[in-house]
């Protein structure tokens, strides 16, 4: 049963993040942002003028006071003490912010937008050191790689993900979820995947850097595994009936979390998986380049077929929690020493879920 943190937020909850001192902060529509006890107790509150909806919060881990938060196409770094007035505001983003991410050397800082592009801003010098420009259309999720502090994956309503190394302004691999599968199984598109593109919402790095994850509007979770200037997909499996709106990475382990348009949020094994996968070893298929495609940012969530095979069809969630709600965000973290679910839906309340038995 969840425990429910209602405050000062009267809007859908679009973003999650936590500081390693157990401080949460929540960003909604219509400019709001709040900052919240282990126990759910407000801490602090602050609109942000142009009442742009903040999309996306990150902590610092080395000031971990420190808040880096997205409103409209601007980033402010706010300290959680005092929210009132920013430490800093950039404004080097030309559309709307949908993700940030920040490197373990924290200097730099991305900012993916509804123009496809990633920004990346060099936080000593205060300036764009990158302007990652390779998504057709709106980069939905960018994620910094853990102890690679000059990577980092993207992906996008191109259906698109990407490999990127700060050192080249082109990505090093690239894969287009529906075409590459398509040329694997050697055979017309489905249906299914004419309703449901796969349109990719949300991805998330594994401790250890080399595994990420992507969830996509076709209901589908897609493992893959970085091996040098390219990846591999280890694992794709059918997630939810509906799209997946968000994937997390448990800290430390290689636990996933997903979030769906359904309602429902799983939790699965992905190491076993891929273990079993690096033990029987498959047919490598080389994939010619991907053609762009281009959707609108509004896309249909249509229930997919449930017929799809594909490798890890096998694998079953460790849990399953029927939230009801469609999930904006998920965030796995612990809060008075217990693992939590910390999930952001379309109201304006927090719902927290134990996870005590993991």
């Amino acid at each position: 049963m969840a425990v429910r943190w209602t405050g000062d937020h009267s809007s859908p909850i679009l973003c999650l993040n936590a500081s390693k001192e157990g401080v949460v902060a929540s960003g909604a529509e219509g400019g709001d942002l709040m900052t919240w006890g282990e126990d759910g107790t407000p801490l602090g509150h602050v609109q942000f003028q142009g009442a742009d909806d903040v999309t996306s919060v990150v902590f610092s881990n080395t000031c971990p006071t420190k808040l880096y938060a997205s409103h409209g196409e601007t980033i402010s770094i706010l300290d959680v003490r005092s929210l009132k007035g920013s430490l800093d505001r950039f404004h080097v983003n030309e559309e709307e912010i949908n993700c940030l991410s920040l490197n373990e050397t924290e200097n730099l800082l991305a900012s993916a937008d509804d123009s496809g592009a990633i920004k990346v801003l060099d936080l000593e010098n205060k300036k764009v050191s990158r302007s990652l420009r390779r998504h057709s259309n709106i980069c939905s999720s960018v994620a910094f790689r853990s102890q690679r502090p000059q990577s980092l994956v993207s992906c996008g309503l191109d259906m698109q993900v990407m490999l990127w190394n700060l050192q080249k302004a082109r990505p090093l691999w690239i894969t287009h979820l529906q075409e590459d599968e398509s040329e694997d199984m050697e055979g017309p598109q489905s249906p299914g995947q004419l309703l449901n593109p796969a349109l990719a919402h949300s991805i998330s790095v594994a401790s250890c850097g080399n595994i990420f994850s992507c969830g996509a509007e076709d209901g589908k979770v897609r493992i893959f595994r970085v091996v040098g200037v390219k990846c591999e997909r280890e694992l794709g499996f059918k997630a939810h009936t509906l799209g997946v709106s968000q994937v997390c990475f448990l800290p430390e382990s290689y636990l996933l979390l997903t979030g769906g348009n359904d309602g429902k949020i799983m939790l699965w094994d992905v190491c076993s998986e891929v273990q079993k996968k690096q033990k029987s070893p498959t047919k490598q298929v080389h994939k010619r380049k991907s053609k762009r495609a281009t959707y609108s940012k509004q896309s249909r969530s249509t229930s997919a077929s449930g017929t799809d095979q594909e490798e890890g069809g096998n694998i079953l969630p460790k849990l399953t929690i029927t939230h009801g709600d469609k999930v904006n965000w998920l965030l796995g973290t612990k809060l008075k020493g217990s693992q939590k679910i910390l999930v952001a839906d379309q109201t304006s309340c927090i719902s927290v879920y134990p996870l005590n038995e993991i």
